[in-house]
């Protein structure tokens, strides 16, 4: 088994997270904050960037994959239709802004312009594959102009 397990503690682990959920998807429906536990978890089809695709049928791979956040105050969403359970969400990046450290802002960015901002006390976040991955003949793209 080639399942990915990683913790961040610190923004170096962030960026480590953040380049293996490059172009990861998922529903509106896939995000739940819980406050009562102080965390954000989010279920993604991640793209695996880092298998290269085979070469003859030219397939790449998805894995699903959880992503949890701990020490989380509160979450905003900002164009995203919470009503809208089925809408597509694609991940650009997760990124920190540090306020009073280890305290700050965990963003997750989304084509389109779409974006949740968690409050943290501190980076504490897990990301896991929960099965086998499956081939996709599809390549993440993007118009960098």
């Amino acid at each position: 088994m080639d399942q990915l397990k990683l913790a961040a503690l610190d923004q170096e682990d962030l960026q480590v997270l953040s380049a293996h959920l490059q172009d990861a998807v998922l529903t509106v429906a896939d995000i739940r904050y819980l406050p009562k536990e102080n965390k954000a978890v989010f279920v993604v089809n991640r793209f695996v960037w880092d298998k290269q695709a085979d070469k003859r049928s030219k397939k790449h791979e998805r894995r699903r994959s959880a992503l949890a956040f701990a020490q989380v105050n509160a979450m905003k969403a900002q164009n995203i239709r919470q009503d809208a359970k089925g809408a597509v969400l694609e991940l650009l990046a997760v990124t920190f802004k540090p306020e009073k450290e280890p305290s700050g802002q965990i963003e997750l960015a989304f084509s389109g312009g779409a974006s949740l901002i968690l409050d943290v006390e501190c980076i504490e976040a897990q990301l896991s594959d929960l099965g086998a991955a499956w081939s996709t003949p599809n390549l993440p793209r993007h118009d960098l102009d």
